[in-house]
């Protein structure tokens, strides 16, 4: 026995100096059991599923001081299908959420624990040494001494048999970790869409830009034609002006698009948290996408089944139902199996006239029993926290209802103008065959001395204003297809099969389809 107490002792002793590995090794199953019904379950596998990622080491927390810091030193090509991705490695609001995952799954594993028993160990001196002397003036009571070693450990077990507010905390952990995982979906796909618009926007600002240098060039030529006319004696002032006034205008708006084009590239690195010392390109030009297959009523459904927002309003109202079950928890009985070991050893003697520091004597015990609460009157609190609950899941179902009819509408004006948006590129593209020709006529008109510069002026304005909306018609149309898309989760997206009609008088009324123009752009699928 005496063996037997001090290897307790010893046991004892490692374990508060951080040594014993046994009780660590015990608690290390605990958690691993538990990390263990986790991935089991079907909470964890849907996250397994969607969300599979490994977080790059933290940003340096630093502001640059130099210039040489943030001055510009490459370009980068960023083609349309590398979005997502550069999206997914370099963007910071992405990892944020994926941090608020891994949050809502620590505390659901926290929610989980609660289903398993606690273990608490205490000692009290491993050893402790107790000495002490007691002086008596009276002759018939002998002075006394103290001298001894001792030391207690107590280890206790308890584990909860009815814990009313156990299962709707887990409950709603486990919403709360759904949500989270539907809050990241939406930011991502938000994100996405964000930076396909800025994307096809700085296409647009590349293709302004070259339509602008070709105006410029060809009003060059037309202001030398003037001014050789002019000092021929065959022109006048006032044509030598005019494309004076037209060569200017061709210049603001070329500096008009070289700035919408810096800041869209500044905009696009910025989304895709590209260095500093780089400047993003579009890997290609302003091209449609594709078009839309799924009829209206299909889309909408869609967008229903797909729609993260009304998911999260959903578990909102499960949320608030699991806070309203725990708050009436608070005030029902509470059982516990409660298991109490207690150990203690000393070696010596107290209140002795000679202590002998020899003398040893231990003691055990162990205690088993249940433990049972029941806050019976809390002033009415848990029965207001219960009914606060209860209105904020009201609250939800009615916000459902009302993001249902929002969604329903947003969707049906995307699809709307989508349509719109493809007739507007037939129309365009008419406009700009058109344009062409008239301005080759001017130009002949002009030469053979029937028309004057004025009508070149006009026509070269008009040519490029409507080079100008085809590129604009084109880019508000890959914009509202990938808006669509973003609504719906559906990448419901076909070949381009748009045509168009050309009603030049080489090609009257002829059908041409994208794939056969060299004007409308090929599609990227």
């Amino acid at each position: 026995m005496r063996r037997v107490r001090k290897k307790l002792l010893i046991l004892a002793g490692l374990f508060i100096s951080g040594i014993n590995s046994s009780w660590a090794n015990s608690f290390k199953t605990i958690s691993y059991d538990s990390d263990q019904k986790l991935s089991n379950s079907k909470y964890f596998n849907q996250v397994n599923e969607k969300v599979i990622y490994e977080l790059n080491s933290p940003p340096d927390l630093f502001l640059p001081s130099l210039s040489k810091e943030v001055i510009i030193r490459k370009n980068q090509e960023i083609k349309y299908e590398q979005l997502q991705k550069i999206l997914l490695d370099n963007n910071p609001t992405i990892k944020i959420y994926l941090e608020k995952i891994d949050q809502a799954k620590s505390l659901l594993r926290n929610s989980l624990s609660s289903w398993y028993p606690t273990i608490n160990l205490s000692a009290n001196g491993l050893p402790q040494y107790f000495e002490s002397n007691n002086y008596n003036q009276s002759d018939a009571i002998s002075d006394t001494s103290s001298k001894q070693w001792s030391s207690s450990v107590s280890a206790q077990i308890q584990w909860d048999l009815i814990n009313p507010a156990r299962i709707p905390e887990i409950s709603e952990a486990k919403d709360s970790f759904e949500k989270a995982k539907n809050s990241y979906q939406m930011k991502l796909k938000d994100l996405e869409l964000k930076a396909k618009k800025i994307y096809f926007n700085l296409q647009k600002a590349n293709e302004e830009i070259e339509v602008a240098k070709k105006s410029i060039k060809s009003s060059m030529i037309g202001l030398k034609d003037a001014q050789i006319k002019f000092k021929s004696g065959i022109g006048t002032k006032l044509e030598m002006l005019e494309a004076q006034t037209q060569l200017a205008r061709d210049k603001q708006f070329l500096n008009n698009k070289i700035s919408d084009q810096k800041i869209g590239q500044r905009a696009l690195a910025e989304i895709l948290s590209l260095p500093e010392n780089v400047t993003p390109l579009t890997g290609s030009k302003a091209r449609i996408i594709g078009i839309w297959k799924s009829s209206l009523e299909e889309t909408i459904i869609a967008a229903y089944s797909n729609n993260e927002e009304l998911n999260n309003i959903l578990l909102d109202v499960s949320i608030s139902n699991s806070q309203a079950k725990a708050a009436r928890a608070a005030g029902q009985p509470k059982l516990s199996i409660v298991n109490t070991f207690t150990s203690s050893f000393n070696k010596g003697e107290l209140n002795k006239i000679s202590p002998n520091t020899d003398n040893e004597s231990s003691s055990f015990s162990n205690t088993i029993g249940l433990n049972a609460s029941w806050y019976i009157f809390d002033g009415g609190s848990s029965q207001s926290l219960y009914k606060f609950n209860k209105s904020k899941s009201a609250e939800a179902k009615l916000n459902f209802a009302k993001t249902r009819a929002k969604i329903r509408k947003d969707v049906e004006e995307v699809f709307f103008k989508l349509e719109t948006a493809k007739l507007n590129i037939s129309a365009s593209y008419s406009e700009v065959l058109s344009a062409k020709e008239s301005l080759r006529l001017a130009k002949l008109r002009y030469e053979s001395g029937i028309s004057k510069q004025r009508e070149i002026v006009n026509n070269q304005r008009d040519f490029t204003d409507s080079k100008v909306r085809y590129i604009v018609s084109v880019t508000d149309y890959n914009i509202l297809l990938s808006d669509l898309s973003r609504q719906t989760g559906l990448d419901s997206i076909k070949p381009c099969d748009i045509k168009v009609k050309d009603e030049s008088p080489q090609n009257h009324e002829k059908e041409i389809s994208l794939s056969e123009s060299n004007l409308i752009p090929l599609c990227q699928l």
